[in-house]
């Protein structure tokens, strides 16, 4: 039996990439990655919309890796803020996509825009009780992401040169100095608690309407 193509929907800060995103993008499934910000404080130096235009391009061009597209939810990198009127807008951006299943940020984080990107998710999904699973993922875990305890895993060795790729397009974050030190050791610490090459680990939000299974798992 042939399944339809799924809609993935992966709202995060700037350069975290799951690679879900890549193995779904890869299978043929629509896959919208919602971008929080443009990163505008992220390079010293650099004025909000200097940065924002670099980080922006950086952003389209790892979604072109992906096979994704990019949305940017218009807040401003180190200024995140969850108000009624943001959530609300989270939920205008998921009901215009419409997805099948959402990843985003664990909401326990060092990051305060991580924690936002998480928390509008949550409250967006809540709100009216959407109908599509949210997974949680991890960042940098041991530095930013706290009190992680994974629920589920995905063997991403397939896709795991796809998905260095796109976080090396963001050159000015360093994403080769990030995998190296944090994405690189978490996919094969996961990996080995899978008893596969690399991982990535997810917890599932839970529902009224009860647990699911991530595709892949």
């Amino acid at each position: 039996m042939k399944t339809r193509p799924t809609d993935a929907y992966d709202i995060r800060d700037q350069s975290t990439l799951v690679s879900q995103t890549c193995s779904r993008a890869a299978g043929g499934h629509r896959v919208t990655v919602i971008y929080l910000t443009r990163g505008e404080r992220g390079i010293p130096g650099k004025s909000l919309d200097e940065a924002a235009a670099i980080r922006t391009a950086e952003a389209e061009a790892a979604c072109r890796i992906l096979g994704a597209k990019p949305v940017f939810a218009g807040q401003i990198d180190g200024a995140t803020e969850v108000t009624r009127e943001r959530v609300d807008a989270m939920g205008a951006l998921l009901d215009a996509e419409a997805p099948d299943v959402v990843f985003t940020h664990w909401p326990i984080d060092t990051h305060m825009d991580h924690e936002v990107a998480s928390l509008l998710t949550i409250r967006a999904y809540v709100a009216r009780q959407r109908r599509f699973p949210v997974y949680f993922f991890e960042v940098n875990a041991g530095a930013q992401t706290m009190g992680f305890a994974p629920a589920q895993y995905v063997d991403i060795t397939r896709v795991r040169d796809k998905k260095t790729s796109a976080l090396f397009a963001h050159k000015s974050q360093g994403g080769e100095h990030i995998y190296r030190e944090h994405h690189q050791v978490m996919e094969t610490w996961r990996g080995r608690e899978a008893r596969v090459t690399a991982a990535e680990a997810f917890v599932l939000l839970p529902s009224a309407r009860g647990a699911g299974r991530l595709p892949g798992a």
